[in-house]
């Protein structure tokens, strides 16, 4: 298949997305119309038992049950605990409840693996602390979109399911990769708040004197989502339960500290199933017509085609990965993070390993690339997400202000991940014993 045609039905699909038709329905017109010109119905035919056996797997069965103990999280107000638990060790550092942003975003990430449930969950618990305390609005809006970024990032992720699925690779590997840079990017962004913003909240109210055994009091409040990433994780990698088997019971443990804290009732019940039900509902069919295009792209000889074409350049692989970058970045500014990793994983993938590159490290880059897609305008969903919790009115510029230092930290920390590619592979080596 020519390389022209290839980059037709691409543009074909990004045209049709900016016109604002679903991003599904691009996928599979180009997925199916393109089977059919190309091969007729025999090809069209098969493209539903393909699907079916690819969506018919207990390990897709994760999705909807992590999407399920995040709204149980949020709305079992097991978050807004957390938060106040972590404000009292926080708000005297340089920063003060910036970093409480941060770390917040960080724990309730290790548990609910969605980076919009992270923005708007710890958003709305935060504003209103940093508007009563006169916290700058900049850094308080962009430290809220970035650190919302690391729910794709640190496990257990629905990206990283998905992305396990459509690259045949072990979920279990690519949680392990992403714990460690998820925390160093963590890390990083609280360093830069330390060193930018060290002055933010100095005069203000939030300097409360806690005793000691006040703090310790609240910091129980942190015992649930610690006891909830530590089962699931070590579930997973102490040979107990496979990443679905883990996502229900840790289900069913935040049900316990539901019931324990007097907060479980059917309305609860009822409104965490419904919202974990109709965002699983949109990453499936997203999905689905993903897969259908994987079945055009393998009988056609697309990735073939493509492998060759990159080879003739002669790339080594942090030339080719660094064109990946560039294209990664500017797709990113009008792409939303779901849609940018089904569309291009099934290209993408082929291309780098046959230049060497390990999927599982491959897996890391691409949910980055995702994570700067959040935060990028215009269609940065974190950043509408931060601008539609705020209740002061206030330009949508400030967000994407406030956000621009962060989106220049994750490029540079993704650069240095293909200088060392230990930063991500040494844990999943340790754990495979290579």
């Amino acid at each position: 298949m020519s390389i022209p045609l290839i980059a037709a039905a691409f543009f074909i699909m990004l045209g049709l997305m900016l016109l604002s038709i679903p991003v599904a329905v691009a996928i599979l017109f180009v997925g199916v119309i393109g089977g059919y010109l190309m091969h007729g119905f025999p090809l069209v035919d098969m493209m539903g038992g393909v699907v079916w056996s690819s969506l018919n797997s207990p390990s897709m069965l994760a999705i909807p049950l992590f999407m399920l103990l995040g709204e149980l999280l949020l709305r079992g107000g097991i978050a807004d605990r957390m938060y106040a638990a972590l404000s009292v060790w926080f708000n005297r550092l340089p920063g003060g409840l910036l970093h409480t942003n941060i770390a917040t975003c960080t724990l309730f990430s290790a548990t609910s693996g969605s980076s919009v449930a992270t923005a708007a969950t710890v958003g709305t618990i935060s504003l209103p602390a940093l508007q009563k305390y006169r916290y700058p609005v900049r850094p308080s809006l962009g430290s809220l979109a970035a650190g919302g970024t690391l729910g794709i990032l640190i496990p257990p992720s629905i990206n990283l399911l998905v992305y396990g699925q459509l690259a045949n690779t072990s979920v279990s590997q690519l949680f392990a990769a992403g714990l460690f840079p998820g925390i160093t990017l963590a890390l990083l962004f609280s360093l830069y708040l330390f060193l930018a913003h060290g002055k933010a909240g100095k005069d203000s109210l939030v300097e409360v004197n806690l005793p000691l055994s006040e703090k310790l009091a609240l910091s129980r409040h942190l015992i649930p989502p610690f006891v909830i990433f530590g089962v699931v994780m070590g579930s997973i990698y102490g040979g107990v339960a496979t990443p679905t088997e883990s996502a229900a019971i840790g289900v069913m443990i935040a049900l316990g500290f539901i019931v324990f804290g007097g907060k479980l009732n059917l309305d609860l019940l009822v409104q965490c199933s419904l919202h974990a039900a109709k965002t699983t509902g949109m990453v499936i069919i997203v999905l689905m017509c993903a897969l259908l295009l994987n079945v055009t792209l393998s009988m056609l000889g697309v990735t073939q085609a493509l492998t060759q074409w990159v080879a003739s350049f002669g790339l080594t692989q942090v030339g080719l990965l660094l064109v990946l970058l560039l294209f990664y970045v500017v797709l990113g500014t009008f792409m939303d993070a779901m849609s940018m990793l089904v569309l291009t994983v099934p290209i993408t993938v082929p291309m780098v390993m046959a230049v060497g590159v390990d999927p599982i490290w491959f897996g890391i880059f691409i949910v980055l690339m995702c994570e700067i897609a959040l935060i990028t305008p215009p269609v940065g969903m974190n950043l509408f997400v931060v601008q539609g919790v705020r209740k002061d009115g206030g330009s949508f510029n400030d967000v994407i202000w406030g956000s621009l230092p962060f989106v220049v930290i994750m490029a540079l920390f993704t650069l240095a991940i293909m200088i060392w590619p230990q930063i991500v592979m040494w844990l999943p080596d340790l754990l495979a014993g290579r």
